[in-house]
């Protein structure tokens, strides 16, 4: 199996090969980032678990069963963290009508600002001079993943070192990540900024960084405060969840597969599938490897749903 094939039976064929790291030893090294072609501690599962290629259901009971709840607690918790930050944002569809606002204004003052536009690039191309920064955008690029450690850095030298506007540094990630999810993409970056947990923002410093890359990285002239940005009004109540449909009419149905979930096969056994359309939607501005993996995921659940 290479490293990132976009198939279900791949997905599954990674997570019976991490069952054995989906106790303590996820737990103790999960934060460590051995860099590209490292031993690491953590699945690099999320590209199938963002398009539900691999439930997180199937994650959490493969950990319980092999480890069992104390052990496979770490584990379990980080799967489930993806799945309360998606209900989150369900509830607060204005969170991410407000990051969509912020990112066109954040690139109408680039078009504006050569300044800007060109710090921009360099960030993106990973010519900042921050050997670790630039290291990882160039990852990023390539590979169209980082370890979760390497993005929380990435992301507070964008917004407190950099001084670039967070949602330009979201709306990277969407873009160039196999596994960019709206909610856990757009929270976390809100959270490193100070704007998530008003007030409360992540600091990388480069102590942090060599101690979790196993020295690879000790990067100089890093912001030494994170002073938290804010926002003009606050995120306001959540909104209720239209009412499920009671029964399903009888019928012919026609099945529509979007990449929010790519197994149909949960779908399709109780009612009569007279035809399947799959639509690759906004997810189609992804880019580069994190393209190349979608545009494969949506060929196999096609291929699964005929």
């Amino acid at each position: 199996m290479s490293d990132w094939t976009p198939t279900r039976a791949a997905g599954l064929e990674r997570m019976q090969a991490f069952v054995p790291g989906m106790g303590r030893a996820y737990a103790v090294g999960r934060n460590t980032d051995p860099g590209p072609g490292g031993a690491y501690a953590v699945s690099r599962l999320s590209p199938w678990v963002r398009r539900r290629l691999v439930g997180e259901d199937e994650l959490a009971r493969a950990a319980l069963e092999a480890h069992g709840p104390r052990a496979a607690e770490k584990f379990v918790q980080e799967v489930i963290w993806r799945t309360y930050w998606k209900g989150w944002l369900e509830l607060r569809p204005q969170v991410w009508d407000r990051y969509l606002v912020t990112r066109d204004q954040a690139r109408a003052a680039a078009a504006r600002d050569p300044a800007l536009a060109r710090d921009l690039a360099a960030a993106e191309a990973g010519t900042t001079g921050i050997d670790a920064f630039d290291a990882w955008a160039r990852e990023l690029a390539e590979t169209g993943w980082l370890h979760n450690h390497a993005r929380m850095w990435f992301a507070s030298i964008w917004v407190f070192t950099l001084r670039l506007p967070w949602a330009l540094g979201a709306d990277l990630f969407l873009r160039r990540l196999m596994d960019g999810d709206p909610a856990s993409n757009t929270l976390s970056w809100r959270w490193v900024a100070g704007l998530q947990t008003v007030g409360k923002t992540y600091l990388a410093t480069a102590d942090n960084i060599a101690r979790y890359t196993d020295g690879r990285f000790r990067p100089q002239g890093l912001a030494r405060s994170a002073e938290p940005l804010v926002e003009a009004e606050p995120v306001g109540p959540t909104r209720p969840l239209p009412p499920a449909a009671r029964e399903t009419p009888a019928g012919p149905h026609l099945l529509l597969v979007t990449p929010e979930d790519l197994t149909p096969e949960h779908l399709i056994g109780p009612w009569e599938i007279a035809g399947v359309a799959l639509v690759a939607g906004p997810d189609a501005a992804t880019e580069g490897p994190a393209r190349t993996f979608l545009d494969g995921a949506l060929a196999d659940a096609g291929a699964r749903a005929g």
